[in-house]
């Protein structure tokens, strides 16, 4: 029994030596959290998708605590409400909110395209990427198995004719599906946009005419149409400058001369908060 005592008081008396460095340690060297931080958190959607540039909700709620310069509105999801809510907590300036929509830079449907293989893996754009590009004939187009629908939080996205398609009035405009799309098709819009690329390939006319009917031709019409230059052809495919867009004097006229029709006309429909 001695011998026993002998070899557990110590252990004992190191525990509880341990322990107590431990605690004075943990008061010592505590970080004290911002009083109002769990009230700017709360006030958060908690989506955590990194639209505000920072490591989610968390993350902004930090920097708003601590840097006097973070903007009040940057949280795309929360919208003018958030915003609001924030301003009038920390007494900053309240600047509006920029509506944001994802918009899916693919025409391809089954009518449009076909498939090069049957595939038979894994239900997932990410695994099929993996397989020689996916199971479509155009390599830059939608894979249509569904991983940015998987991801959206508000069920704004699901696929039709083997094309993921974006329910304006449902999205938030937090981007993970932008952030998801192993093809890089998806990306945020400003609701007030008038119109929209749904093309995203590269390769000359000839080849993308081969792929999918659809596809920009890069023929450059929408290019010398455009009255205000906002729509330039690079890489074979169309793109448009919103900033130069949005006074456009006569809206829809690249779309009306598009000889494919990848470009059409935005229905970006604002979210009710």
């Amino acid at each position: 029994m001695e011998q026993i005592l002998t070899a557990v008081i110590p252990v004992v008396i190191i525990g509880i030596i341990c322990a107590a460095v431990l605690v004075i340690a943990s008061k010592l060297m505590a970080v004290k959290e911002d009083e109002r931080f769990p009230v700017i958190r709360e006030c958060l959607p908690g989506a955590n998708c990194g639209a505000c540039g920072f490591a989610g909700c968390d993350g902004y709620a930090k920097a708003l605590c601590g840097d006097p310069d973070t903007a009040v509105n940057l949280c795309v999801p929360g919208g003018v409400d958030v915003a609001m809510h924030l301003s009038s907590l920390l007494g900053k300036d309240y600047d509006d909110v920029e509506a944001q929509v994802a918009v899916v830079h693919c025409s391809g449907d089954c009518d449009k395209t076909q498939d090069k293989v049957d595939y038979k893996g894994i239900e997932s754009c990410a695994a099929a990427k993996l397989l020689y590009g996916g199971k479509g004939s155009c390599s830059y187009g939608c894979l249509g198995l569904g991983d940015c629908a998987a991801a959206c939080p508000k069920q704004a996205i699901e696929i039709m004719d083997g094309v993921a398609r974006v329910e304006p009035s449902y999205c938030i405009g937090c981007g993970i599906c932008a952030r998801t799309c192993p093809n890089h098709l998806i990306s945020l819009y400003p609701a007030e946009s008038k119109a929209i690329v749904a093309c995203s390939n590269k390769d000359k006319g000839a080849q993308t005419r081969k792929v999918c009917t659809a596809g920009c031709i890069g023929c450059k019409k929408c290019e010398r149409v455009c009255p205000n230059g906002a729509v330039t052809v690079t890489d074979n495919l169309a793109a448009i400058d919103i900033t130069k867009c949005a006074d456009c004097p006569d809206p829809g006229i690249c779309a009306e001369s598009c000889t494919t029709g990848c470009i059409r006309i935005a229905e970006l429909a604002v979210r009710e908060k």
